[in-house]
């Protein structure tokens, strides 16, 4: 499988789903701008701040891969989500930078993100360290799990704060899969 094949599908399928799980917030709660300030633990980014690293993760993967530098778009991004204490935005803010990050995702062609294939990616982290990876290694190993870690704590603090959502919400995406003479009869 090809970081193209790997990362877009898997980060369009799971942005549609954070999609989703903050449309049935707004739904479910009064003042669903305030769940953009709930944290899952006192020392964690609040979900404002998770959805926006869930949209950087996308952006930051198909930049390294492409072997481009970021724009300064992802450093707006950032802030915003290292911000969001103090500046937390609304549901269609976030909704926003969803629909944002899915646009950049679908303009991909097919095997845009294979290029460098094989090659060395030096992932240089905040605090100084280096990662030195293949690219591919970098898709599966790094962005991937990042990426995950950020949508599922963001999925996990809807839950806390009394948001209905369960395991078909999180796995939408595979219901067309689904063999129709196996639903359960309810």
């Amino acid at each position: 499988m090809t970081p193209t094949e790997l990362i877009v599908p898997t980060y369009t399928q799971l942005l549609t789903s954070l999609s989703g799980w903050l449309k049935k917030a707004e739904t479910q709660s009064p003042n669903a701008d305030t769940l953009l300030s709930a944290r899952l633990a006192e020392d964690m980014y609040p979900l404002a701040t998770q959805i926006r690293f869930s949209c950087v993760q996308a952006y930051e993967a198909v930049y390294r891969l492409k072997g481009e530098n970021f724009p300064e778009s992802i450093n707006q991004l950032l802030d915003e989500g290292r911000n969001a204490n103090d500046e937390p935005g609304s549901l269609a803010d976030a909704q926003t930078r969803i629909e944002e990050t899915l646009s950049l995702l679908n303009a991909l062609s097919p095997n845009e993100l294979d290029a460098h294939s094989g090659k060395p990616l030096a992932h240089a982290l905040p605090n100084g360290m280096i990662l030195d990876l293949t690219t591919e290694q970098y898709a599966r190993d790094w962005t991937l799990s990042q990426f995950y870690f950020h949508v599922m704590i963001a999925y996990a603090i809807l839950r806390k704060e009394k948001i209905e959502l369960g395991k078909a919400d999180y796995i939408a995406h595979m219901l067309p899969f689904l063999r129709p003479e196996t639903l359960p009869d309810n």
